[in-house]
């Protein structure tokens, strides 16, 4: 019966629909994390009787056929790029960007990753890093002896310096757009990695055209609905139980096709 396997499509389409839920909800305090949306195709038909092939010797057409369908099938698990909350955090090197981009970092195997989390740091020599200790690109050196760090909304980094009455700028901070951002590849750590399908990163200074404002002292917080995510979770446990009680219902017909003598 072809019910039993069709159903069971379905059991492991609402799983997989579950994790990512799931992933969302587990994910509601990260920092620039941006949900996910599990999309499903319908599998290939088989035709019993074929739309559109003649009926008879005079030409007639058959309207609409007999088409069975197999089942879904998980087609993707789409981002989706909506702008989270600005939290203030009162932390100077706390960055956040409000609109699009990315910084861009670099990890310890010389690549580049990107990254919507910006809480950062300074490491040992001064340089602006991640909480893992990875450079933020391109690399801004803040002297030891600077008394206050200001980094306005065009990644401008401002240091107030003993001796000196205006600030000095010891670094630009630029973030990177890309045509297709959900073609980026989600490597942990809040890191995602350039891909033929996301296209090449355009690197650009903040503010400018197509490209976020900067805003020092903020994070961003995850753009992760909890009401409408418990309402998709209770949404996809009632499918996956309707899913298991057309395979009982399957299991009980057969059940009966071998009692028959």
């Amino acid at each position: 019966m072809r019910s039993l396997h069709i159903a069971a499509t379905g059991m492991l389409a609402q799983q997989t629909n579950v994790e990512v839920i799931s992933n969302n909800i587990a994910n509601m305090s990260t920092t620039g994390f941006k949900r996910r949306r599990a999309e499903f195709q319908d599998l290939i038909y088989q035709n019993m009787r074929r739309v559109g092939s003649t009926s008879s010797d005079t030409g007639t057409i058959v309207p609409a056929g007999v088409q069975l369908g197999l089942g879904v099938k998980t087609a993707a698990v789409y981002r989706i790029h909506e702008q989270g909350n600005l939290q203030q955090t009162e932390n100077r090197f706390d960055i956040a960007i409000r609109g699009p981009g990315y910084f861009r970092i670099e990890l310890p195997n010389g690549d580049f990753a990107y990254t919507r989390d910006g809480t950062f740091g300074l490491s040992p020599n001064g340089e602006v890093v991640t909480a893992d200790g990875f450079r933020l690109l391109p690399g801004v050196l803040v002297p030891q002896a600077a008394r206050d760090v200001t980094i306005n909304a065009n990644g401008e980094v401002l240091v107030k310096l003993d001796g000196q009455i205006a600030p000095a700028n010891v670094g630009q901070i630029t973030t990177a757009i890309f045509a297709n951002e959900g073609g980026l590849e989600a490597i942990g750590d809040n890191l995602f990695l350039e891909t033929p399908a996301s296209g090449q990163g355009q690197i650009g200074v903040p503010g400018g055209p197509g490209y976020g404002n900067l805003m020092q002292g903020f994070i961003e917080t995850s753009n992760v609905n909890v009401v409408s995510e418990i309402t998709s979770l209770i949404t996809a446990q009632r499918a996956y139980e309707m899913n298991s009680k057309v395979i009982t219902a399957s299991d009980e017909m057969l059940s009966t096709l071998t009692r028959l003598r």
